[in-house]
Order: C-alpha cells, then sequence, then structure tokens
C-alpha cells in the first residue's frame, strides 16, 4: 500500500479539518452567511500579516496572480522599479513588469546567497526617481532567506513602495506589514497556509494607497479599489472561491490556535532537524547560512542521478520531494518542511532520503541522518 507524503515547496500537506471544511454544502456568496464568514476570515488575515492597520484582499488565483495585481495596482508604463533578482520567483517580479512597461532595474544576486541590503543602498542613492523596489521573502527555488527587516530599512529611507513577495515565507518566517513599513505583500493558499492551491491573499497598507489611485496600469478583475469598496461590504467584487474560503478560514483559525510566534518556532525547529540530518549524510546545503526555514536545498551528491532518484522514490513510496528549477535542474534536490508538518514528518522524510540515496548507490550509513535529525528534536 502507498500512501502519500508531500515535502514539496508547494502545494503542501493539508490537515483534514481543513479538507473536510472545504467539503461544506455550498452556499452563496451574496448571502449575510457568506458575508459574516468572508469578514471574520479577513480579518484574521490581517493576523498573518501582523498588521492592524492595513486591508487584505482575496483573490482566485494562484500566488502569481496576486504578483501581477500588485503590480497593475501600484504602478505605470515606464516608471521604474528595483527587482531583487536571485532565483525563479525574483526573475517572475521582473517579468511581469516588463510586460506592463515598467522598466526593470535589476539586482541580481548569486544563486543560493541572500542579498545585502547594503547593495540595495547603493542602488537606491545611484538610480533617480525609482518608484519601487520588489522583493522576495523566501526564494523556493533555492532555499534562501532574504532579509526584508533589513531591505525595509533601506528602502524606507528612500521614500519608495517595498512591495513583498510572501507566497512561500509567510507563516515560517516573520513577515510584520505594519512594523517594517511593507506597502505590499502577497501570499499564495497552498504553502504556509495549509491550503490546496487556488487563493492568493494581498496586503495593502494605508500608505500605499496614493500609489494605487495614481496608478495607470490596466486592471479589472485585479482592481484593489473595487476589492476595497466590496470588503468593506463584507463580500467580493466577483464571485469568490466559496470552498476554498471556507477551509481558509478553518486553517486561519488553526494557526491562530497554535500562535503564529509558536509556528515560526516550530519551523525554525523543524528546519534545524532537517538540515542537520542531511549534514550527517556527507551532503551539502545550497543555501548554506541563508537557508529559509520554508524548504532545505541539497546540493545533488556526485554520481546520482537526483531527478530521476526523487521520481522513482515518488513512484515507488509516494514520498514527493522537488528537484532543481532551470538552471538548477540536476543540481540539487529541495525537502519542503512547511505548514502542516510536525517532528515525525521530518524523521519520516530523512529516513525517505537514505532510502533513495542508498538505492542509487551514494555510500551512506544507513541510520544516521535519522539518527542525527532524532537527536536534534528529542533531546532535551
Amino acid at each position: 500500500m502507498k500512501k502519500t507524503y508531500l515535502f514539496t515547496p508547494g502545494p503542501t500537506q493539508v490537515p483534514p479539518e481543513v479538507t473536510l471544511a472545504e467539503a461544506s454544502p455550498l452556499i452563496h456568496h451574496r448571502t449575510s452567511e457568506f458575508s459574516n464568514i468572508f469578514a471574520n476570515f479577513s480579518e484574521d488575515l490581517k493576523y498573518l500579516f501582523q498588521t492592524r492597520n492595513g486591508e487584505v484582499f482575496t483573490f482566485a488565483s494562484s500566488g502569481t496572480g496576486g504578483m501581477e495585481a500588485c503590480v497593475a495596482n501600484s504602478l505605470s508604463q515606464g516608471e521604474k522599479v528595483i527587482v531583487i533578482r536571485g532565483g525563479k520567483f525574483g526573475e517572475r517580479w521582473a517579468d511581469i513588469c516588463k510586460v506592463f512597461g515598467v522598466t526593470v532595474i535589476p539586482v541580481d544576486v548569486e544563486s543560493g546567497k541572500a542579498v545585502n541590503p547594503v547593495l540595495l543602498e547603493n542602488i537606491l542613492k545611484k538610480e533617480n526617481d525609482v518608484k519601487a523596489v520588489l522583493a522576495t521573502q523566501s526564494e523556493t527555488s533555492t532555499g534562501v532567506l532574504h532579509d526584508i527587516a533589513g531591505i525595509a530599512k533601506v528602502v524606507k529611507n528612500h521614500n519608495v513602495l517595498l512591495i513583498v513577495d510572501a507566497i512561500s515565507g509567510i507563516g515560517v518566517h516573520p513577515l510584520m506589514m505594519d512594523e517594517w513599513n511593507i506597502d505590499i505583500a502577497v501570499t499564495g493558499s497552498q504553502k504556509g497556509c495549509m491550503l490546496p492551491p487556488g487563493l492568493a491573499f494581498v496586503a495593502v497598507a494605508p500608505g500605499a494607497w496614493e500609489a494605487v489611485e495614481k496608478a495607470q496600469l490596466p486592471r479589472y478583475y485585479w482592481d484593489f479599489r473595487k476589492m476595497r469598496k466590496n470588503l468593506a461590504n463584507k463580500t467580493t467584487a466577483f464571485t469568490p472561491a466559496i470552498s476554498l474560503i471556507m477551509s481558509a478560514s478553518k486553517a486561519l483559525s488553526m494557526i491562530k490556535e497554535e500562535g503564529i510566534e509558536n509556528a515560526w518556532k516550530r519551523h525554525a525547529r523543524l528546519a534545524h532537524a532537517t538540515r542537520e540530518g542531511v549534514r550527517a549524510l556527507g551532503l551539502e546545503l545550497f543555501a548554506g547560512d541563508d537557508s529559509s526555514n520554508v524548504l532545505t536545498s541539497v546540493k545533488a551528491p556526485e554520481g546520482v542521478n537526483i531527478d530521476s532518484a526523487i521520481k522513482k522514490l515518488r513512484d515507488e513510496t509516494g514520498v514527493t520531494m522537488t528537484g532543481g528549477q532551470d538552471a538548477l535542474k540536476g543540481k540539487i534536490f529541495r525537502i519542503g518542511h512547511m505548514g502542516y508538518v510536525n517532528e515525525f514528518d521530518i524523521v519520516l522524510t530523512i529516513s525517505a532520503v537514505e532510502k533513495c540515496l542508498h538505492e542509487n548507490g551514494y555510500k551512506i550509513e544507513l541510520g544516521k541522518g535519522v539518527s542525527r535529525v532524532q537527536e536534534v528534536l528529542y533531546k532535551k
């Protein structure tokens, strides 16, 4: 019998309670019953983004749709933006901007490394009329965590917008919308929020509304102004993903019950145990000291066709990890440990890594990685 275990950078495992909430009988979205659910849910989203002053909008889309909404609502054709590109999703910010005719000044960061805020400071001093800085909190293509707090300090000194892709990082690492003065942030449902794919959440700070009103890019479905007007009436501008919102309401209640600070600590503990297990097997981390608690990226050992190996593992055991993307294909593999994950999942994951490598000719001492994980997690 094969069971399914998702240890990928997304989608992630969904709690049974959340799945059951999604299976609730469908209700109409223009009723007081749904309006009350949606209003409470929207308030809970503020807790996720750590904002009291901002408003959070829900779109029926993937996280990329939310990213496009951020660009379309805050910028105009020909304006200049600085985009931090340290992997596939930083590059996605740049691609979206270019589609809309926004001029991109790239900050290219070595793959597997985090951006130094000082580098950003130097570019902001040199460039005139920059409208916004677009950053990625957790770059899932490389496993790197970028210092959004440090970036925010630099950006605010230059009076430009800060727009953050927190699609995988939120709920795993602190994202302090108000405290760090982030103008716009976006996340998706299928990562730390413990939900199926299909929802994007965008938080907009009060200080960003002047830019939203002045933005000249075309927008219809993505229009924050429509969303804001309808949110005030406890509803949405267009037909919402009702069943997903029902499940999201349950997932957010579980995050609040755990306490978001405790969720951050849990992810840090599990990420540390995963990395220690990997090192015990003689493997090297790709992101090193810049590693995100969202996932662990590991350099593929020599002599192992890692993409073929993890595919075989998935097909035979149901344990799913992912390989590298684009230039990193065949060079790394990635272990996701965010959302609905506990300490026993990490033991299972490292055990699966051992099986995968052992069966593909990589010499390891079976149990060594698992033993190290147990030492980290269970020793007081």
